[in-house]
Order: structure tokens, then C-alpha cells, then sequence
């Protein structure tokens, strides 16, 4: 019995410092739109609510030219940078990447001063890692289909 409490003991107090080192996640359910390409729901501040397609393996958030003209013109977004960059279809372009004051993942996951490539044309929006590493450690679930996000700051937009 000597051995066995302060081995239970043990076991007990690793679960407690194991269970205090999780990060207090926000889940928000993604969609399928019939094209196994999942969405979120969200917003960005001086825009409004949209929809975000999930895309873990784009480096950026990535927002067409309309919202960034709007958001630049609200004072919403401000540029950054030029760079280069390999798109989908081989080609390299350079992109425009301005910081997004503030977007929201859901309902209840707000992010700020987010990186955001600019697309041309009337494309959609991506959620990419420049928004998705500011909730790190995130987790990607299939069933159901849903993302818990980490360090989300409070509030509304």
C-alpha cells in the first residue's frame, strides 16, 4: 500500500499539470459545400460576415481585390509588402499582402493584425496559416468536421 499511494499520487498530479498545459481551444464547425472543400463562417472588421474556405497547406490568408479596396479605404487594412509567390497553377506572381486589423473565425474566435494575400479578381476568400498560426496550437477535426482553435482574443466585431 506504501508504494501504490505515491504512485496514484504521481499519476494524478502529471494528469493535473498535463490537463493545465492544454490550451483552452474555441471550436468552430466547418462545412462541406458538396466539393469535400470545408468552410467556416467569420467576419472581418469594416467588411462584415463572409465565408472562408480552409486551406492548411496556403501560407496566407488570402482576400480578393474588392475586400481589400474596401477594408484599405475604412482604415481596416494597411499594406505591407510585395512578394513573390508560386500560385496553384505554376505560375509565379507577385502579390500584394496587407495586414488585416481584425477577423473573425466564427462566432467567437477573434484574431488581430492578420497577414492577408491579395488575389486578383473576384475569387474566394481562403483561410490560410497567416491567420490559422495566431491560434496555435490549432486542431483540424473530420467528425464532425470542425476547427478548435487556441489564443482567440474576446469581444466582437
Amino acid at each position: 500500500m506504501r508504494r501504490v499511494l505515491p504512485t496514484l499520487l504521481l499519476t494524478f498530479m502529471t494528469a493535473l499539470a498535463i490537463a493545465e498545459a492544454e490550451p483552452a481551444r474555441t471550436y468552430v464547425p466547418m462545412h462541406n459545400k458538396g466539393t469535400d472543400t470545408l468552410y467556416v463562417r467569420g467576419s472581418i472588421a469594416g467588411i462584415g460576415k463572409m465565408e472562408f474556405m480552409v486551406d492548411t497547406g496556403a501560407s496566407y490568408l488570402a482576400l480578393n481585390e474588392e475586400t481589400i479596396r474596401i477594408l484599405s479605404k475604412s482604415g481596416h487594412a494597411r499594406f505591407v509588402k510585395q512578394l513573390s509567390s508560386l500560385m496553384a497553377d505554376g505560375r509565379t506572381r507577385k502579390v500584394p499582402v496587407y495586414v488585416i486589423s481584425e477577423l473573425s473565425i466564427g462566432d467567437r474566435c477573434i484574431i488581430r493584425d492578420v497577414e492577408a494575400a491579395v488575389l486578383p479578381g473576384n475569387t474566394r476568400n481562403i483561410l490560410g496559416l497567416s491567420a490559422l498560426r495566431k491560434t496555435a496550437p490549432f486542431m483540424f477535426a473530420m467528425d464532425p468536421p470542425s476547427l478548435g482553435l487556441s489564443q482567440c482574443a474576446s469581444g466582437s466585431i
